[in-house]
């Protein structure tokens, strides 16, 4: 059992055949003007009309045997992501900044702070502070202590490991 795109496509197909043909016969024919350019003028008009409907023809059939305007290469099909984007307006939302400000520490937590720094390694202690209160990257650190990068990375965790030790 066909469907009803099945029967039109089949339709239009017959159809496109037939004005192509009609086509072809008026290309074939030779016509000599009898008097003026009347009769020219008309087969002219009717090859052109024909041409316009063979082209219609074939639009229709290949939209209806690819389910999507002929020539896109994306069908709305493949546009959802554009429905899908949702622009939001930012002043809706609360802000996410914690303006606190710099804090300063008291003679308890600085003595607290030194202590916990102490007790790590030279190296230890040296990666941390580059990486943690300078921002350096492990790579930035590594070329300013002359060490691997992977050795700097386990020197930072080691004592972010004995820093929470010492905190809980």
């Amino acid at each position: 059992m066909s469907t009803w795109v099945e029967k039109m496509i089949e339709e239009y197909s017959e159809a496109e055949k037939n004005l192509k043909g009609y086509r072809e016969s008026l290309n074939k024919e030779e016509s000599e003007p009898v008097e003026g350019w009347t009769e020219l003028e008309e087969e002219f008009d009717e090859k052109s009309v024909v041409g316009g409907m063979v082209s219609d023809l074939s639009y229709s059939l290949q939209w209806l045997k690819r389910g999507r305007r002929p020539g896109n290469r994306r069908g709305a099909d493949r546009r959802s992501v554009y429905q899908r984007t949702a622009l939001l307006d930012m002043d809706l939302f609360p802000s996410l900044q914690l303006d606190e400000g710099e804090r300063s520490l008291g003679d308890h937590d600085k003595r607290a702070l030194v202590d916990i720094l102490w007790e790590l390694s030279n190296r230890e202690r040296q990666c941390y502070i580059l990486h943690m209160c300078y921002g350096m990257s492990y790579a930035e650190v590594s070329r300013e202590l002359g060490i691997t990068r992977s050795s700097v990375q386990k020197f930072v965790e080691r004592a972010k490991n004995k820093i929470n030790k010492k905190i809980s």
